[in-house]
């Protein structure tokens, strides 16, 4: 994705061609992290407006030095988290678990995603209970931390490990189903 400055600096001046064509050039790739992290396309495209107006609230915050995918992808999350933790079904979800220790036991899930496709890997994600899909995805898809993951999330470090523990084990039990073994280091 090839943004010009000057498109940037059109959208300041609210332009609205401008601000147009900027949702056409970054729509698909805020989209595929909108439907990462919601359960289904029409609340992925409710977030991505609502996302997509905070960008261009904001814009006048770009600093050119940082990438611009980055910077947008980095507002398009907080505004996901944002939304999430706005929805009841988060604090039902969501359980303390102040002790967590990584053993052998939890290992990654191994060379059994080299044998299944992007797409059902996708659809197993979307099964997981909300909490741990919204912290499997920052960790695993996103790369934070689990500190960042606590910040971002108000819970524990020991909450957001035991969260994306539980993802694991849950994907590790789907993908049995599916007939892909899974080894346990």
């Amino acid at each position: 994705m090839d943004i010009q400055q000057k498109l940037i600096a059109d959208c300041i001046d609210r332009n609205r061609k401008a601000e147009y064509e900027l949702f056409k050039v970054t729509y698909s790739y805020l989209m595929s992290i909108c439907i990462r992290y919601t359960r289904n396309e029409d609340k992925a495209k409710e977030v991505l407006n609502m996302g997509f107006l905070t960008i261009l609230t904001n814009l006048n915050k770009y600093k050119p030095e940082v990438p611009f995918k980055a910077w947008i992808r980095r507002v398009m999350i907080n505004t996901l988290i944002n939304e999430y933790k706005k929805e009841k079904i988060h604090y039902s979800n969501v359980q303390y678990v102040e002790d967590y220790y990584e053993t052998d036991k939890y290992s990654e899930i191994n060379e059994a995603i080299t044998k299944i496709d992007a797409d059902r890997i996708y659809a197993l994600i979307a099964k997981l209970p909300p909490a741990s899909q919204q912290v499997f995805n920052l960790y695993f898809v996103d790369g934070y931390k689990h500190k960042e993951i606590a910040e971002m999330l108000n819970i524990t470090e020991g909450t957001s490990k035991w969260h994306l523990n539980a993802a694991r084990e849950k994907l590790k039990e789907m993908l049995r189903e599916t007939g892909v073994n899974i080894k346990v280091a």
